[in-house]
């Protein structure tokens, strides 16, 4: 099911344990060169930064893009390609504005200048579409605790086929060969399915429980839960704006939002507090107030929530 979800094949996807671990296997499983460069952004989740910043020891080189109110746009890392540029990792969602990228731009421009394309997916995945072949990705690490409502310790990898032929010198477990369970031969040669960046024992529980999150959104439909979340950031937008709260997205078209709803605020320690203590659910990231209404919640339980925000 994550193959139709994406649009790919199911032997280009690989289980692993988080998102970040995704991530350092792309990282450390390419041969890179001193003086290759990477693009990233100055608003990115840690996840997305490290395993990258860590190449500098090989004399990678990191452009970090400058944002604007949380936004990071397409345009913006296109324009910031230089000849030695090597591989541009974004974020599908960025996880403080909720602002959802146009991966297909940038995807595009990949294709046609030879860049690796790297998206974590983990913000956006479960709540909106996305297609690995229409927007040329080239690797995906998505974690399934969050809008996938699966558990945590549990991720999964898409990595395009041409990319693993240039990933040799990533790392081997025992569960990356061919012929794995033929325990004493000791035969370096790796599958060529993405189960090649399962070095070991999965996280079965994990999965099995994933499976079970599936079905749901499977019988649901993946387009009507798209539908029915961006409809609820909209509303949510809106209605914060009305009592004073402006989220960076407030005046986007539906394409580059998502399921996160934020605003910032001077009061955004004191805003948390009293929403917890009332058992509304939501985030204090970098003096940002989220919340991530998914395609069960309800108009009501929105209301419901501005409704007490304006006695605060």
């Amino acid at each position: 099911m994550i193959g139709e979800m994406i649009n790919c094949n199911e032997d280009r996807i690989a289980f692993l344990d988080n998102t970040t671990n995704g991530i350092i296997w792309l990282a450390q499983g390419i041969d890179w060169k001193a003086g290759d460069r990477i693009i990233l952004n100055d608003v990115e989740f840690p996840a997305n930064v490290y395993p990258f910043l860590q190449l500098k020891e090989k004399g990678v080189e990191i452009d970090f893009i400058n944002s604007t109110n949380g936004i990071m746009t397409a345009e913006e890392i296109i324009n910031s390609i230089k000849p030695e540029t090597k591989l541009i990792s974004v974020s599908f969602v960025q996880f403080l504005s909720g602002y959802r990228i146009d991966l297909e731009k940038i995807g595009k421009v990949c294709k046609e200048k030879g860049i690796i394309f790297s998206v974590d997916s983990i913000q956006g995945l479960g709540a909106v579409r996305l297609d690995v072949e229409k927007y040329y990705i080239d690797f995906l690490a998505n974690g399934t605790q969050k809008w996938l409502l699966g558990l945590q310790g549990l991720a999964f990898i898409y990595v395009r086929k041409e990319l693993q032929n240039i990933m040799k010198s990533a790392p081997i477990g025992w569960l990356a060969v061919k012929d794995a369970w033929n325990l004493l031969d000791f035969d370096l040669t790796t599958k060529e399915t993405a189960e090649r960046f399962q070095p070991g024992t999965l996280n079965n529980l994990g999965i099995y429980a994933f499976n079970s999150s599936m079905k749901i959104f499977k019988e649901f439909g993946f387009d009507e839960i798209e539908k029915q979340v961006i409809s609820n950031s909209k509303y949510f937008i809106d209605k914060i704006e009305k009592i004073g709260y402006k989220s960076p997205l407030h005046n986007l078209p539906k394409k580059h939002l998502s399921g996160i709803v934020s605003f910032k605020s001077e009061n955004a320690q004191k805003i948390f507090d009293i929403l917890s203590q009332k058992k509304i659910v939501c985030s204090l990231r970098e003096g940002y107030i989220r919340f991530a209404p998914h395609f069960y919640n309800t108009k009501q339980e929105i209301d419901l929530v501005v409704d007490t925000m304006k006695n605060i």
